[in-house]
């Protein structure tokens, strides 16, 4: 299985100071153990929610593993003195001229790793990689400071003798792996293949991929068909039409060094054609034949994103992996949320363990029963606007309890008692 367990980030955007998000159940919480999954030793979560008011960071939270997600992928391409993606706390001097630092500890296949690397425009400063075996010892393989690259000969042999051939704003990993390293392929391929980062705002661009998903019958598409059933969007079947472009697509009147110009950029793209069947009734409410909707024309905001993000919610599940989704809630109701939670914590419907994680102010997902103290994350911001990051496991009330699904934690949130939500001078 692929999985995280912890991700850890300092000083990108809003987050100043090192602060992590962890999928692994925490020894007070006793509460929902369906929603452990077990992997060998290791126990996790399958989703985890992060919540909090606008521009609190959340977002920052999800944009960091993007951008991390990123450097690795992209990193095989560096040119030489070619500048790093960087974008610092910019309220603090110091953090200006700071290192970026990015962590993931995650299992893939039956290993354990934690890969980290710290950066700034002009160089990677730092880079890391250890294995940790069942027994919980850690080995590292490779490690990377201002002083040179250490490789350890024994448990990371595709890395000898090659040191010196990594640029400066290059990971050593990626180039390692592009060398052939098993290893280095193995986690270099969790990064491409097994991680994936969306804005729940911004789904157009998953229309043609779910379109051809369902079209091409891949993998877990009839668990999509089923739940689009089951969740009653008000259409009874979609038909689908995924067609290149084509000059003929173009108004004839249109001019012509105009129509060169957009052939030359659309050439070889495809789109998506979505209709949405729809009853035909007659007076007495007999259903006597069917009428075709454009999908796009007529039906919801909210059914176009859940379309437009189902294709990679059933592929995750189908094959496992983690999806990240910023905004998972924006423009669903709360019962289709509630739903796709619901999904990713059920054994049954998630067999392989893929995880969700996921920023949201969608406050009924407290009160359903579907999180785990442990499962449900904040994001604040302190008087230097700089972010904290914190589980309600972790909290301990004034009155010296912690929160419990005892108590009414949708409510509890609302009136200000995790915080994380914003405040608002009274009006006059």
């Amino acid at each position: 299985m692929d999985t995280i367990l912890r991700f850890t980030i300092e000083n990108f955007r809003s987050i100043a100071e090192q602060k992590s998000i962890v999928l692994t159940p925490d020894s007070h919480v006793k509460d929902l153990e369906d929603n452990v999954a077990v992997q060998g030793e290791h126990r996790y979560f399958r989703t985890a929610a992060i919540y909090g008011a606008n521009s609190s960071g959340k977002s920052n939270v999800v944009h960091g593993l993007w951008m991390m997600k990123h450097l690795v992928d992209s990193s095989v391409k560096m040119n030489n003195g070619e500048a790093l993606p960087y974008d610092p706390f910019a309220l603090n001097a110091e953090k200006t001229q700071s290192p970026t630092l990015y962590e993931l500890d995650f299992l893939t296949g039956d290993e354990h790793y934690r890969y980290g690397f710290t950066h700034t425009a002009q160089v990677i400063c730092e880079e890391w990689l250890i294995r940790t075996d069942e027994a919980g010892k850690e080995t590292k393989l490779f490690d990377r400071d201002e002083e040179g690259i250490g490789v350890n000969e024994v448990d990371f042999a595709e890395g000898k003798d090659l040191e010196e051939r990594t640029n400066d704003n290059r990971l050593f990993l990626s180039l390692v792996g592009q060398l052939g390293g098993d290893i280095s392929n193995q986690i270099l391929g969790f990064f491409s293949k097994q991680l994936n980062v969306l804005s729940g705002l911004k789904t157009e661009r998953l229309h043609l991929f779910t379109g051809q998903y369902l079209q091409e019958q891949q993998p877990g598409y009839e668990q999509m068909k089923e739940f689009f059933q089951r969740v009653d969007l008000g259409f009874s079947n979609l038909s689908l039409k995924v067609q290149e472009f084509s000059p003929e697509d173009l108004p004839n009147e249109m001019p012509a060094d105009l129509k060169e110009e957009i052939c030359k950029e659309l050439s070889g793209q495809k789109h998506l054609e979505v209709f949405s069947q729809h009853g035909l009734y007659d007076q007495e409410g007999n259903r006597i034949g069917e009428q075709n909707f454009d999908f796009k024309q007529m039906e919801s905001a909210g059914t176009q994103k859940l379309f437009d993000m189902a294709g990679p919610i059933f592929a995750t599940l189908y094959r496992g992996g983690v999806l990240m989704i910023d905004e998972l809630d924006a423009k669903m109701h709360p019962l289709l949320t509630q739903e796709l939670v619901a999904l990713f914590n059920a054994p049954a419907r998630n067999p392989r363990g893929a995880q969700l994680i996921f920023t949201t102010h969608d406050t009924n997902l407290l009160s359903a029963q579907l999180l785990r103290q442990d499962q449900i994350w904040f994001t604040e911001k302190d008087a230097q606007e700089r972010t904290d990051l914190y589980s309600m496991a972790q909290m301990v009330l004034p009155d010296g309890t912690r929160p419990s699904h005892t108590t009414n934690m949708e409510r509890n949130y609302i009136a200000g008692r995790y915080g994380a939500i914003p405040y608002f001078s009274p009006l006059i």
